[in-house]
């Protein structure tokens, strides 16, 4: 564009000083009794009137700032009791252990079904933790050489248990004690035998 362009002189640029004198003069009066000045700033109108607002100049929302009470007209009790329900967002709370339906909040005709669904759940809880202390003595790892062989110098299986071992031992040693055999070699021989198997299994940890 030239400078002598008719065009030119209709420009007119605006200033920052005068966009901010209309910003100020756009803002609501100062609601303090006497004041003229603008009001720019908000200051809430106490409890109970909850998002409404004064508009303030700067020194006067200071001063409404400072002497600001809340709780203005509450009793020390209704203090106390706000303070204590201002520890949870003021949403209601039960004790332990209680429900909706126990305070109303929920339908209750379904209070019977649901406690019936959560005893069910019981007894299945009960039944899995049942068999989970049964399973580990029900396994045994895979047995060695030896220890089959000291098994059955006791005339037992793989799949005998600590129990069937005691008991097995205990009757092989009433039957082939020297006071029960009369002194027979062969008796001697065999409760050697299984002294020594039952040993040897006994540090294996199977009995």
């Amino acid at each position: 564009m030239k400078l002598d362009s008719k065009y030119f002189d209709s420009i007119r640029l605006s200033s920052k000083r005068s966009q901010g004198a209309k910003k100020e003069t756009r803002a609501p009066l100062c609601q303090w009794k006497g004041c003229e000045k603008p009001g720019p700033h908000k200051a809430p109108k106490g409890r109970g009137r909850d998002g409404e607002y004064f508009h303030f100049c700067v020194d006067h929302v200071r001063q409404y700032n400072q002497d600001y009470n809340y709780f203005d007209g509450m009793s020390d009790a209704e203090v106390n009791s706000f303070r204590k329900d201002a520890l949870t967002g003021h949403r209601p709370t039960w004790k332990t252990g209680a429900n909706a339906w126990a305070h109303g909040t929920r339908d209750g005709s379904r209070t019977e079904e649901a406690a019936a669904r959560v005893a069910e759940s019981t007894v299945r809880m009960a039944r899995k933790v049942r068999s989970s202390r049964t399973a580990p003595s029900a396994f045994r790892r895979q047995l060695k050489p030896l220890e089959r062989k000291a098994l059955k110098t006791l005339d037992l299986g793989d799949d005998a248990t600590r129990e069937d071992i005691k008991t097995r031992f205990k009757e092989l040693v009433k039957v082939h004690h020297p006071d029960a055999n009369g002194g027979d070699s062969r008796s001697e021989e065999k409760l050697r035998e299984i002294l020594q198997a039952y040993n040897y299994l006994k540090q294996a940890g199977l009995v």
